[in-house]
């Protein structure tokens, strides 16, 4: 096939979707090979549970009540997040041909960090929250690229697509606001007149603001206290941003590693090039010398806001939650670095912008990575149940018992058979976030229904402390049996047996 075919010529929309498609199938592939039940999961399975409503994430609720035909949310998995793939690559083929109109295979590349972004594997973790996230994506896509016939219909349709992400998935606020500052810089790089950028944000801005008077009036009063805290204005806030920032810029920090910080680095370069470029555009307009500087400062503070917005309104919540589920502004931030590239690249060589794709196949070989990790905790985890169930199930007092308590142990020691990618990739270990050895509500996927989970009395670790004999002892926990009553206290995972991760 001839290069120049694949490479120079513009695609249509099917072509762009059918590219897309493959790319998202791909991404999200090790996760569904895994097939892992991550965190939540667990109960969810068991209860069909959904209780999204009081999270302020109602649409959530809807979406597994209409894919299940159910009035709750049995376990459908991987049909829930197949759909949503399908859903993103569209979107991401309307994002294509809101930013190239005639877009080739390269342009494809730039809106591509949106999916490809390192800390969504996360987020697509969950087989129960990762479609509702990733459908939060693709409404907040849809809300940028709606183009009204009329005002109202320019004001209403977005705002709609607003509150529907928000009702999937609030965090989504940070994509959106990106995509708006990402926006602000392309009309930039446009040449797009003064008044014109200030119509697009105050468009921008009424649709949110519509949006979020809608989605406050339907979800706030569900939810509790623990959701919706802001942080203490009156004990130094500031402080606490700071914290909060830094606690992010150290968590992202742990994907720059080997051969990842040298592709950044070069990435960081080529686009600081893309913007003297844009620079040197902005010199050669039609604006007046103050509204040429003073889009140029526009640029500026919307790049640096997109900084901001990885995190960005998690920052504000008293709870704040270093998750990297929380990061997807991150992706955007990608995106912005890539539109720059793109934008440098091009000029030199029409084929240069094909370099692109290898910051991509990087976040590809880490989604492969992270796919083999959750292997390696499921097949870890899995041993450790058949383990508890075999001495449960083997002891009549147990299986008998009222009731079986179990402490949980935290630790970031666990699964040592990972040591070799944690050490060598950092950032699988944050994506992972499974510090644990066993949930309660995993033996009644084996049949034991009488463990639970030891509440603020802490129970199960007090009578650790005090000595009893226990009835079994293995490597990972102490079975004691007082009474009617058991309790499995989990030992602190050994760190002598194996390499430090």
């Amino acid at each position: 096939m001839n290069v120049s075919l694949v490479f120079d010529r513009a695609l249509d929309r099917r072509q762009v979707a059918c590219f897309f498609l493959l790319a998202t199938l791909l991404y999200a592939l090790p996760l569904i090979l895994a097939d892992f039940r991550y965190i939540d999961d667990s109960w969810r399975t068991l209860e069909a549970g959904n209780a999204w409503a009081g999270e302020g994430r109602w649409f959530t609720d809807l979406l597994y009540q209409v894919l299940s035909f159910s009035g709750a949310a049995p376990d459908i998995f991987p049909l829930p997040l197949l759909l949503a793939i399908l859903a993103v690559a569209l979107a991401l083929a309307r994002l294509t041909f809101h930013y190239f109109p005639e877009p080739t295979l390269a342009c494809c590349l730039v809106p591509l960090p949106l999916w490809y972004n390192p800390f969504l594997l996360q987020n697509l973790s969950y087989q129960y929250d990762g479609p509702s996230m990733a459908l939060s994506l693709v409404a907040v896509i849809y809300a940028v690229t709606c183009r009204g016939t009329s005002r109202l219909r320019r004001l209403w349709e977005p705002a709609a697509w607003l509150v529907l992400a928000f009702g999937l998935y609030q965090i989504s606020l940070n994509v959106f606001l990106g995509l708006v500052c990402l926006d602000l810089c392309r009309t930039v790089c446009n040449r797009w007149s003064w008044r014109q950028c200030l119509d697009l944000l105050g468009d921008r801005f009424a649709q949110l603001g519509l949006a979020l008077l809608v989605y406050f009036a339907m979800a706030v009063w569900l939810m509790g206290t623990e959701r919706t805290a802001l942080l203490n204005w009156n004990a130094d806030p500031l402080m606490q941003l700071g914290i909060n920032l830094a606690t992010v810029l150290q968590k992202v920090a742990l994907l720059f590693h080997g051969g990842y910080a040298w592709i950044l680095a070069v990435l960081v370069l080529i686009a600081l090039m893309g913007a003297l470029g844009v620079g040197r555009r902005l010199e050669g307009g039609e604006e007046p010398g103050w509204k040429t500087w003073l889009l140029g400062l526009l640029w500026l503070l919307t790049s640096l806001i997109l900084a901001l917005l990885v995190p960005g309104i998690t920052l504000l919540f008293r709870d704040f939650n270093e998750g990297a589920r929380t990061l997807m502004g991150f992706g955007v931030w990608l995106m912005l670095l890539f539109y720059l590239a793109y934008l440098a690249l091009t000029p030199l060589h029409r084929r240069l912008s094909a370099l692109l794709i290898i910051p991509l196949l990087a976040t590809l070989s880490l989604s492969f990575a992270y796919g083999r990790v959750l292997t390696l905790q499921k097949t870890f985890s899995s041993g450790a149940l058949y383990s508890l169930a075999h001495d449960i199930t083997s002891r009549r007092e147990l299986y008998e018992a009222k009731r079986i308590y179990m402490s949980v142990t935290y630790s970031a020691h666990w699964l040592t058979s990972a040591c070799g990618s944690f050490n060598q990739l950092p950032v699988l270990h944050y994506l992972l976030n499974v510090d644990y050895l066993l949930l309660p509500e995993s033996p009644p996927f084996l049949g034991i229904t009488n463990v639970v989970i030891e509440r603020e009395r802490r129970n199960a670790t007090r009578v650790g402390y005090r000595g009893y004999p226990p009835l079994v002892d293995n490597l990972y926990y102490r079975i004691y049996l007082l009474g009617d009553y058991g309790f499995i206290v989990m030992k602190e995972p050994s760190r002598t047996r194996a390499p430090l991760c």
